[in-house]
């Protein structure tokens, strides 16, 4: 029997959600005022919680004066490239471990999942050398043909939410001769699309603020995304003065309100994704 909530309870949890969700916009507020913020402002360091300035000369700024449009386009080329690849190959894994009848096969995706528990400082120095041997250093195939191979954590997600399909729409459609793979393309993939949503949305956000393997892999300034030029913006100012943080809270927000829009215009399908995994896993 549940117990029932008081309204003078409703009125402190309320109090307490609003009063912590207030806290945690202060520093995006902030980012606003200062990316809106005149370089007079900005020399003074005079900057308010709330803008007082709206210089959307900023924005074209650091399109002009900076490597910002390289910089973006990097990201978009890894993002993008990066959620193909992996929405391809991690559905293609979890349909084989969800479908098909192997010798080994519950070992094998143990061993998979057990690899999400390796820290990537362990790996990061033989792969290193590894893509150093190839030629691949200062380039982007680092840190994409990886994603040829799949994701363990997607990997397990699309499993899960291929498993709560009826196997009997595969052996109605094995009857009528169709292969695993018309049944992969034709019947699988449409019936998984809330969850290679959700699993899109994961891939983008990652790939967008990807910051240490980019460091890592890349040498040049013009190779580096967005996430790496923001912090490059705040550590470069000119003439021997400091940074114009204006400009770098502009670039900052270039990065930052993409991700804020795609969580909130996809936070339902997360939140699908992970209820189905997580009530399966036992399974």
């Amino acid at each position: 029997m549940t117990k029932k909530v008081s309204r003078f309870q409703k009125v402190i949890i309320y109090a307490v959600l609003i009063f912590f969700s207030i806290l945690f916009l202060i520093p995006f507020i902030y980012m606003i005022s200062i990316a809106f913020a005149s370089d007079a402002t900005a020399n003074k360091a005079a900057y308010t919680i709330f803008p007082h300035e709206f210089e959307i000369g900023n924005f074209i700024r650091i399109f002009t004066e900076s490597d910002v449009p390289v910089w973006l386009g990097n990201s978009l080329t890894l993002t993008i490239a990066n959620t193909v690849f992996t929405l391809i190959s991690s559905s293609m894994v979890a349909y084989g471990f969800a479908r098909f009848r192997a010798r080994g096969k519950s070992i094998t995706f143990m061993i998979l999942l057990s690899t999400m528990m390796i820290p990537t400082q362990v790996t990061l120095i033989p792969q290193f050398m590894i893509f150093k041997k190839f030629g691949w250093i200062n380039t982007m195939l680092p840190l994409i043909i990886p994603n040829l191979f799949g994701s363990p954590f997607y990997i397990f997600m699309l499993r899960q939410f291929i498993m709560r399909l009826p196997i009997s729409l595969d052996e109605a459609a094995q009857i009528d001769g169709m292969t695993y793979w018309g049944i992969y393309t034709r019947i699988i993939l449409p019936l998984i699309k809330p969850a290679l949503a959700a699993v899109a949305i994961f891939a983008i956000m990652g790939n967008w603020n990807w910051f240490f393997e980019p460091m890592i892999y890349l040498n040049q300034t013009e190779k580096y995304p967005l996430s790496i030029g923001v912090q490059i913006l705040s550590a470069v100012g000119h003439a021997g003065q400091l940074p114009l943080w204006n400009l770098m809270m502009a670039a900052a927000m270039i990065l930052v309100i993409p991700m804020v829009l795609l969580f909130f215009l996809g936070q339902k399908h997360m939140f699908e994704i992970s209820i189905n995994a997580g009530s399966d896993a036992i399974k």
